[in-house]
């Protein structure tokens, strides 16, 4: 996998050069590998997705506000020259993805937003847990109790649990304060970029009416509600998460 400064990526190979480039943004804690194989490897696109900054095989520091974690995109993509991308977020990747819809929107050639919001407040006795390191790995549990539908299996909920426990406590403590202080609930409306939101109807994380409201509030929004879903949305049901990415891909307009 190709590392820029300190950003590591993966890159699908391949891709059509007439065809948008596509960068995912992942969540909280996560990593590149927090995308499923066949949404990385998204057929006929070039499919980046990059370790933010302190997660995964990526050095640096995380950050502690989502504006941060958008300026180290635009650093990133800036050196591996791509100027403009969809941008698809899962969680405070989608917050990440709906800054840089605000912040650079000439960059911006649409939005996925899958298990996000525009306000991602966080619940203060997990905030708290988050902060001490004796207690990250309760915390780490709870998130992932509150991640998943209830049909998972007990081996993916193992594998999400080990993932997280592999960040620093500093790192997950620093990105939950980042949603935690995010909102652009009344900007929304400023967006012109076509989004796809995608949302599984057990989110106990970021609930439907998350993405409702975006559904209502973005001028050119589709909204896509799935069953036996949770907030892992994108490996609950991969397979349906990616045909709904491909359907908005072929809508997005782009002159290469």
């Amino acid at each position: 996998m190709p590392t820029s400064e300190h950003i590591y990526y993966f890159a699908s190979k391949g891709g059509s050069m007439t065809k948008p480039p596509v960068v995912l943004i992942h969540g909280a804690g996560g990593t590149n590998l927090h995308w499923p194989h066949n949404i990385r490897r998204l057929p006929e696109y070039r499919v980046f997705a990059p370790d933010l900054p302190g997660h995964g095989k990526s050095q640096g520091l995380g950050q502690q506000e989502i504006k941060a974690y958008a300026k180290e995109i635009v650093d990133w993509l800036n050196r591996i020259d791509i100027y403009r991308a969809v941008f698809v977020g899962h969680s405070m990747g989608g917050a990440i993805a709906l800054t840089l819809a605000l912040e650079c929107p000439e960059r911006t050639l649409g939005l996925g937003l899958i298990a996000t919001g525009a306000r991602l407040g966080v619940n203060p006795g997990l905030l708290q847990k988050l902060s001490v390191e004796a207690t990250f790995p309760t915390a780490v549990e709870q998130i992932v109790a509150w991640s998943h539908a209830k049909s998972v299996s007990q081996e993916h909920l193992a594998q999400l649990t080990r993932q997280l426990l592999e960040n620093r406590y500093t790192v997950m403590h620093g990105d939950y304060l980042a949603c935690n202080q995010f909102n652009v609930m009344d900007a929304l409306n400023t967006i012109t970029a076509p989004a796809c939101i995608i949302c599984g109807e057990d989110d106990k994380m970021t609930p439907p009416k998350y993405s409702e409201y975006l559904a209502q509030k973005l001028p050119n929004a589709s909204l896509h509600l799935i069953p036996d879903a949770g907030h892992m949305v994108m490996f609950e049901q991969s397979n349906t998460v990616e045909k709904a990415l491909e359907d908005f891909l072929k809508m997005v307009p782009y002159n290469y």
